[in-house]
């Protein structure tokens, strides 16, 4: 297991090591103007070289990457073009925001698809199933930039029973939280509503009806924990996207995480602000996967990390 994890941690920096690649190319072959972007268009030309070389945007490609690279090494993501704050403070400060949004979507994702995926494989084939299956495929069709505003005009500006966007309180929490839930859990239904099914009909859940036990009993005792490995990964990849910023629901609440403040680069084209967000936000997917692999080995005895 330990060789294991230290050889994922070497592929981790491998995988960052090149998006920081992927990412800083995209990012500086793109037509932009630091200077202009940070003295504003009625500076003149002088200033805005300045400001170039100030930065070292004057020197070729291959040594601003090496020197990127050599912060990055050093704890350094770079300094906000806009705000002239480090982008990891920015990080740090954001991060609280977007983990308590990330929880609370998780929270939904399980809550939801969970029991939909268990009540419709433990009635398959019934009006019930069909009608829960009908909601699931309902909901991942519907984007997040679709369900936010719907949600926020009915239960914020109609119902008046939220608040419209911002934090403070848990109840600003529900309606971003079902919004990036929702078409999580319905992906949850599917895949664990499948994977019971598939252990109704195993040979170890007739053994068990054979011994006696009663049909709850085997239910939760052994079918509800066998599947569980079908969400594992899921459940990581959620972890690792929540957490690096929902960029849409964040802009549609106002929420102040960290895809709020990277669609605020994207505006503004601050470029060490989105370097930075991008990198952290890969870092968090990589690590997360990690995760989901250990999980994988405590739920399931069979499975050997080599």
């Amino acid at each position: 297991m330990t060789t294991y994890i230290v050889r994922r941690l070497l592929w981790t920096m491998v995988v960052l090591l090149g998006v920081s690649l992927v990412t800083f190319s995209i990012l500086y072959i793109v037509p932009n103007d630091p200077g202009l972007t940070i003295a504003g268009p009625r500076a003149s030309p002088e200033v805005r070289a300045e400001i170039t070389r100030n930065l070292g945007l004057d020197k070729p490609l291959w040594v601003q990457y090496a020197i990127y690279i050599n912060k990055i090494l050093h704890g350094d993501l770079g300094t906000s073009w806009i705000y002239r704050q480090k982008v990891t403070e920015t990080l740090i400060q954001r991060i609280p925001f977007t983990a308590q949004l990330a929880f609370a979507g998780i929270f939904f994702e399980l809550l939801f698809g969970l029991p939909v995926g268990l009540i419709s494989a433990l009635y398959r084939g019934s009006f019930l199933d069909r009608l829960l299956m009908v909601i699931t495929i309902a909901a991942i069709s519907a984007p997040p930039f679709w369900v936010g505003p719907m949600l926020l005009f009915i239960f914020a500006l109609k119902l008046g029973l939220f608040p419209v966007g911002g934090y403070g309180s848990p109840i600003h929490l529900v309606l971003p939280a079902v919004t990036i839930g929702l078409m999580g859990g319905a992906w949850y239904a599917r895949i664990f509503r499948s994977s019971i099914l598939d252990a109704l009909d195993s040979d170890y859940v007739r053994t068990a009806h054979a011994k006696g036990q009663t049909y709850w009993k085997v239910v939760f005792k052994h079918i509800i924990p066998n599947c569980l490995t079908s969400v594992v990964s899921m459940f990581a990849l959620d972890i690792g996207i929540f957490f690096g910023g929902v960029v849409v629901v964040e802009t549609v609440f106002g929420w102040p995480g960290i895809g709020l403040s990277a669609w605020k680069a994207i505006r503004d084209m601050d470029i060490p602000v989105l370097m930075g967000t991008v990198l952290f936000a890969s870092l968090v997917v990589t690590l997360s996967n990690l995760m989901a692999d250990i999980l994988y080995a405590f739920l399931d005895p069979r499975i050997r990390l080599g």
